[in-house]
């Protein structure tokens, strides 16, 4: 029983070290969204909101 238990929280502690990791790309994708509401923006036009930057 101790054993599993042992396992279990290595196994907790180590999907929370991976958790804290940056994947390559957030910053690209964090840039993808409309300032004004918050939507990502497909493709090179305006946002559907009609208030966010083009680009």
């Amino acid at each position: 029983m101790v054993k599993a238990v042992t396992f279990f929280l290595v196994a907790i502690v180590i999907l929370a070290i991976f958790g804290r990791l940056r994947l390559p790309g957030q910053n690209r994708l964090a840039a993808r969204k409309c300032p004004a509401c918050g939507r990502f923006r497909i493709g090179r036009g305006s946002c559907a909101c009609g208030k966010g930057e083009k680009g």
